[in-house]
């Protein structure tokens, strides 16, 4: 109710002229209860992002070790975005111009690349038996970070012609993954 009411504002009166308070009592719900689900307008922005991180980090954790470290990170990156569907493409990347959001989207997306790659690297520091700021491990976990949101952003200018999320992240992959294979290895 939260995400759906926010983007109905955003649209109609920009994202930085809506308020909380508009959010919570377009949804009928109170302030405080905003806040039990997220910590900032800004998240209203990437609940469907934000998902995908958390369900990245569930993904990686199951994973066996020794387990080849770049092809566990695509083959988890891959389960988690085939369950998202063309229909669910973040407003805020496809309506910037009308929500207002561009430099938002830039400013929170970044602390979504950045969360992505905290988990990556922790994945991989594990796998490698290497530490978590050991440059080999925060140069890959950034690069395939960097390369899933470059998958999203594309994914989503694509407008109604766009194909699978899945499709754009496997391709995304195959871009860096050639010299990190060798590194990684």
């Amino acid at each position: 109710m939260l995400e759906d009411a926010a983007a109905e504002l955003f649209l109609e009166n920009g994202y930085a002229a809506t308020t909380i308070d508009q959010i919570a009592q377009r949804a009928g719900v109170s302030r405080n209860t905003f806040f039990n689900y997220f910590s900032a307008k800004s998240d209203l922005l990437w609940v469907e992002l934000d998902a995908a991180i958390d369900r990245l980090a569930e993904e990686l954790r199951s994973t066996a070790s020794g387990r080849p470290a770049l092809a566990a990170v695509r083959e988890a990156a891959l389960r988690v975005v085939a369950d998202i569907g063309v229909d669910r493409v973040p407003l805020a990347l496809t309506q910037d111009d009308v929500m207002g959001t561009r430099e938002e989207t830039r400013s929170s997306g970044l602390v979504r690349l950045a969360r992505r790659s905290d988990v990556i690297a922790g994945f991989l520091s594990r796998q490698l038996g290497r530490p978590a700021d050991d440059l080999l491990v925060l140069s890959a976990a950034n690069a395939l970070s960097g390369a899933i949101s470059a998958a999203w952003t594309v994914w989503a200018h694509d407008g109604i012609g766009r194909g699978a999320l899945v499709d754009y992240v496997s391709a995304a992959f195959a871009v860096v993954s050639s010299g990190l294979e060798s590194s990684l290895a």
